[in-house]
């Protein structure tokens, strides 16, 4: 599913969609972000294993260095995802609707993504803040575990910011579906997938986003 990237994304003077692209840069930043601690883990684990073969001494704290930051690459891109549609769901039935009834399944699937990430979150501080007060470390090396535990509930809450959008764009398509899409992911068909894998495999740049007047 390609969602809401440049070239199917509807942008206007609303205030929904000045929200939608602020929360976009917060968005690809954490997004960069879980790219360069994955490259990072990549340069890590080859100084750890050269380390191993010709100095027979790996990187200190490899283990437990490796378990806290893999935490940032898992969750600080997926509110981004979410935006675009990259998300993994089942599309046998709501490919099959169009009109209200579809942007009334929509909204329905992200209401309860929301109330699920809302209990999500709650635990995830909680157990932020016990790692914080009670200063959890790791087994080994006793690395505190506090600044892990703190990239989980932030990404949920920009989640949760992005799901509050995506469903105020989706009840704005239920009272009048004909308004064109703002803030929300496109479902798209099996040849324009395959047209859009064709362009980003090739880099054409020709697709631009629909300036829309208010």
């Amino acid at each position: 599913m390609v969602g809401n990237t440049a070239e199917n994304a509807n942008v206007d003077d609303s205030l929904l969609s000045k929200l939608d692209q602020g929360l976009s840069k917060i968005e690809d930043f954490l997004t960069y972000a879980s790219a360069f601690v994955i490259l990072g883990l990549m340069l890590f684990g080859t100084m750890n294993a050269l380390g191993r073969k010709f100095f027979s001494t790996p990187v200190w704290g490899y283990t437990d260095l490796v378990t806290l930051f893999m935490v940032a690459f898992s969750f600080l891109a997926v509110a981004g995802m979410q935006r675009v549609g990259g998300h993994i769901r089942m599309e046998l039935f709501v490919r099959k609707m169009s009109g209200r009834m579809l942007w009334v399944a929509e909204f329905v699937g992200v209401i309860l993504a929301l109330f699920i990430m809302c209990v999500l979150l709650y635990y995830s501080s909680t157990a932020f803040m016990r790692a914080w007060t009670l200063g959890d470390s790791t087994i080994d090396r006793e690395l505190a575990t506090w600044p892990s535990k703190m990239w989980v509930p932030i990404a949920f809450a920009v989640l949760i910011a992005r799901l509050i959008l995506q469903s105020w764009g989706y009840l704005r398509l239920i009272i009048n579906p004909n308004v064109p899409p703002i803030a929300v992911p496109m479902m798209h068909t099996e040849q324009e997938l395959a047209i859009k894998e064709i362009e980003d495999t090739f880099g054409d740049d020709d697709t631009e986003t629909h300036e829309l007047k208010a």
